[in-house]
């Protein structure tokens, strides 16, 4: 018999993370912004819609949030109606949301003096981790909160790991994007030199695939970007210049530089004012790559 559970947020990752824990047998209660989704949801996966963040909180033993940044993340659980309002005394809510620590540490104590965990736990895997139940997550908070987050994590994570009190997931996260970005941007930069110099990009990211240049971005995104196929509408650009500022006012915080990091942070915000917010992370390859110049039915030609 599974736990009753809330979940608030089910955009492209929420979502999936919501499906997980009602496969798994959880009595789940769902919220989002957008009525709509939480409606649509429930009709394919079961459980409840529910009017606000705290009716999804009400009597649940595991609250899990996905919503888009600091501001949305203290709105779903301080604001009116929100969760905190609700919690059940040692219940645990999961924040899968990818803010700043400095958020996650406020609402880590404010849960702590209401009496349940908070847990700051941002994701790392990309969409189609998350809809297979095999994203990475990384968490900050209270070691009891964490075990009792066991069972509920289990559904859609492949690994999560405590990092330390609260604001540590977050901390890693931003390592993580730190790493990436600068993973994505090497990437369109070597498959634009390629094509440029007449390279056969599918047999060349094939064998680059084998080798010390390897990486999820390259399995999973190198041929998407060689071939002018980018996704659109995932909203990845927002995401990462939002989480790269995140990264950059942590820095400024503690004093560390960044210098790479900000040159491509800007060259995110040069993506999003090309009108290309809603594409995908990779879209950096869309400010060097010549095709994207040319109409849309003309890119795969050459």
């Amino acid at each position: 018999m599974g736990g009753k559970v809330g979940y608030i947020g089910l955009g492209h990752m929420g979502g999936p993370m919501a499906m997980h824990l009602a496969r798994a047998g959880h009595d789940v209660s769902v919220y989002n912004r957008t009525r709509s989704k939480a409606e649509a949801f429930v009709s394919e996966h079961g459980g409840r819609v529910v009017a606000s963040p705290a009716d999804a909180a009400a009597g649940a033993d595991y609250v899990g949030v996905c919503v888009f940044g600091d501001d949305d993340a203290r709105a779903v659980t301080l604001g009116d109606d929100g969760a905190f309002e609700a919690m059940a005394p040692g219940a645990v809510l999961a924040d899968h949301t990818t803010a700043s620590a400095e958020t996650a540490e406020m609402l880590g104590s404010e849960a702590d003096r209401r009496g349940f965990f908070y847990l700051d736990a941002p994701v790392a895997g990309a969409e189609e981790a998350s809809r297979a139940g095999r994203l990475t997550v990384m968490v900050g908070g209270a070691e009891e909160g964490f075990r009792k987050a066991g069972p509920f994590l289990d559904a859609y994570a492949k690994a999560a790991e405590l990092m330390g009190p609260n604001g540590h997931g977050q901390l890693t996260k931003m390592v993580n994007q730190i790493v990436i970005s600068a993973n994505m941007q090497g990437l369109a930069e070597g498959i634009v030199m390629g094509r440029e110099t007449g390279l056969d990009m599918e047999r060349v990211l094939g064998l680059l695939g084998q080798g010390s240049a390897q990486s999820w971005w390259l399995d999973n995104r190198g041929a998407r970007m060689a071939t002018a196929a980018l996704d659109d509408s995932d909203g990845g650009t927002a995401n990462m210049t939002k989480d790269l500022g995140i990264c950059l006012n942590e820095a400024r915080r503690h004093g560390v530089p960044l210098p790479i990091t900000s040159l491509i942070a800007q060259f995110y915000v040069a993506a999003k004012a090309r009108g290309r917010e809603r594409w995908e992370s990779t879209s950096l390859i869309t400010l060097w790559d010549r095709r994207y110049d040319r109409p849309l039915d003309e890119r795969a030609e050459g």
